[in-house]
């Protein structure tokens, strides 16, 4: 199996929350264009209140057209590390920070054509610490139990693709 290499690269948009760069590749002696979105990255949680509920969001997503139900979650902004992040987010979105983050895992969400990397971490210890969020954002908090939004998935209800990992993830972890 050979490598590509890439021989050239173009960033065709500079965007607020990714860019998109064409690169030309070499692969076994042919050249090939490549789409690629170019993100800085993001978090996802599964923040669990002093009940044990998972505190979900829902909220309109302009891509899929539609309201979803998911973990809160969100973009990293330039310089900021993973976890601080992810309190920052949880703060914006839920108005809690928790005392506790637990990493999960990382997804590519669409490694073919994106850079865009998700962390996934368990949020425990939950404190009242809201910030201003998103102003473009309206965000409905949902507190349930995990049992519920597991068969929320696996009946199709819940079909954000972090939070389906996120919970698939959590769930394995449980056993």
């Amino acid at each position: 199996m050979t490598d590509e290499r890439i021989i050239n690269s173009k960033t065709l948009y500079e965007g607020s929350v990714f860019d998109l760069r064409l690169d030309t590749v070499e692969l076994d002696g042919h050249t090939y264009q490549r789409e690629i979105v170019v993100h800085p990255g993001a978090v996802a949680m599964l923040p669990f209140d002093a009940d044990g509920r998972l505190i979900l969001v829902e909220q309109y997503r302009a891509g899929s057209n539609q309201k979803m139900l998911e973990l809160p979650a969100g973009g990293l902004t330039p310089g900021e590390d993973w976890e601080a992040a992810a309190r920052r987010e949880l703060q914006e979105e839920i108005g809690m920070i928790p005392d506790t983050l637990e990493v999960l895992g990382d997804m590519w969400v669409a490694g073919s054509y994106s850079t865009e990397m998700i962390k996934l971490f368990i949020a425990r210890g939950l404190k009242p610490s809201k910030l201003t969020g998103d102003m473009d954002e309206r965000i409905k908090v949902i507190p349930m139990p995990f049992e519920k939004a597991l068969e929320m998935a696996h009946r199709n209800e819940i079909t954000d693709s972090k939070t389906l990992i996120g919970l698939m993830w959590a769930e394995h972890r449980r056993k």
